[in-house]
């Protein structure tokens, strides 16, 4: 179990890049094949795991091309739990609205006027583009268990922001020894 952990923690970013990769797949395979639009604060969530990628990406890449037996930088896993965590609050905030425990702003409800692209209106005044669909933020579209996609991705990226910080704060230990060239 210790050798587990000390892989885990050593290589963490790696272990985040996968895993905000899969969710960002599991999100667009959500849109493009269950047909489930989303809604702005879905969108926001998924800013979170792109930018883990840029993170994981940025910091796995300098450890594999410097040649460190000691892992990934320690730093990468603090700016991780911190990318993670903001993605948490935005999770539950959206979970909340969704069940009405708050109200949820003006920009989350149907109809709410977003960034407008000039190509799908034009392609949408021309009648060639595919009809938009303005989603609601208050609105559970899909649920398993009792809990909403906000809800489980609120659940999977607080884990993600406490492994990150298990990452950064690993004990020494864990950490391989630095082999000294003669």
């Amino acid at each position: 179990m210790t050798d587990v952990y000390r892989l885990l923690t050593r290589w963490w970013t790696a272990f985040a890049l996968a895993a905000s990769l899969a969710m960002l797949g599991a999100a667009h395979a959500f849109e493009h094949f269950e047909h489930l639009a989303p809604c702005n604060l879905c969108l926001k969530q998924r800013e979170v795991y792109w930018g883990a990628v840029a993170i994981a990406v940025l910091a796995t890449g300098w450890t594999i091309v410097s040649g460190s037996r000691r892992g990934t930088p320690r730093i990468a896993s603090f700016l991780l739990a911190a990318v993670f965590a903001t993605g948490a609050v935005t999770a539950i905030f959206h979970m909340g609205g969704e069940y009405g425990w708050w109200a949820l702003p003006a920009t989350c409800s149907a109809g709410a006027g977003g960034p407008i692209d000039m190509d799908a209106l034009t392609a949408l005044a021309l009648g060639t583009g595919p009809s938009v669909t303005v989603i609601s933020c208050g609105d559970v579209a899909w649920s398993w268990l009792g809990l909403s996609m906000a809800g489980w991705n609120a659940l999977i990226v607080s884990a993600l922001a406490v492994f990150s910080l298990l990452a950064a704060k690993r004990p020494k230990d864990a950490r391989a020894p630095r082999i000294e060239k003669a």
